[in-house]
C-alpha cells in the first residue's frame, strides 16, 4: 500500500505473469516429451509398408513432432511436395500452439519496470507539490511520503519486470529446442520418403 495506486496493476501484472509461465513451461514440458526410440519405430513401420501402424504411433505419441509426422504419412503416396507442404503447415500450427500467450509474458517484462517508474514520477510529484503548498520551513517527513511511495514502486517494478523477462527467454530457448527437434524429425522423414526412389 506504500507504493500508491501503481501497486495495483503492478500486482496484476505479477499475477499475470506467474500464471502465464506456469502454464507456457507445463505445456512445453509435455510437448517436449518424445519417446526416444519414436523416430526409429516409425522408421520401421513406413520402411515395412506398414503405414497405418505408423499412423497408430504417431496416434499414441502425443507430442508436436508425432502430429506432424502423422500428417505427413497420410499424405504417403502423393508428390513429395504436397508431403513436404503438409508436414511445413501441421509444423507451423504446433509452434504457434507453443508461443501462444508467450506476447503476453514478454508485455509484462516491459511494463512492470515502466509502470513502477510512472508511479515514482508520480510520488516525485507529489513530493513537489508537499513542498509547494507547505509554509515556512519544510520538514523532513514531508518529503519522506512521496520519496518512499516512488522507490517502492521503481523496486516492485523491477521485482516483477526482470523474473519476466528471464522467464520469458528461457521459454523461448525451450521452444527454439523444439523447434530443431521438429526440424530435425521432418527432414530424416523426408530422406526416409526419398531411399527407396534413389
Amino acid at each position: 500500500m506504500a507504493g500508491g495506486w501503481a501497486m495495483f496493476p503492478l500486482a496484476a501484472l505479477s499475477i499475470a505473469a506467474i500464471y502465464i509461465f506456469v502454464e507456457r513451461y507445463l505445456t512445453i514440458k509435455k510437448a517436449s516429451r518424445n519417446p526416444s526410440d519414436f523416430l526409429g519405430r516409425l522408421k520401421s513401420l513406413v520402411i515395412a509398408g506398414d503405414v497405418q501402424g505408423a499412423r497408430m504411433l504417431c496416434a499414441q505419441t502425443n507430442s508436436p513432432i508425432s502430429r506432424m509426422l502423422e500428417k505427413g504419412i497420410s499424405r504417403i503416396g502423393q508428390p513429395l511436395k504436397s508431403i513436404e507442404a503438409s508436414i511445413e503447415n501441421v509444423g507451423k500450427i504446433e509452434i504457434a500452439k507453443l508461443e501462444k500467450n508467450l506476447s503476453g509474458l514478454a508485455t509484462v517484462a516491459g511494463a512492470a519496470p515502466m509502470l513502477g517508474f510512472l508511479g515514482t514520477v508520480t510520488g516525485m510529484i507529489g513530493a513537489f507539490i508537499a513542498i509547494a503548498q507547505a509554509e515556512g520551513s519544510i520538514s523532513p517527513k514531508l518529503l519522506s511520503g512521496g520519496i518512499y511511495e516512488a522507490m517502492v514502486t521503481t523496486a516492485a517494478g523491477l521485482i516483477i519486470g526482470l523474473p519476466a523477462y528471464v522467464g520469458y527467454n528461457f521459454l523461448v530457448s525451450k521452444i527454439d529446442s523444439i523447434v530443431h527437434d521438429m526440424e530435425y524429425s521432418s527432414i530424416e522423414f523426408i530422406d526416409l520418403l526419398q531411399e527407396p526412389q534413389a
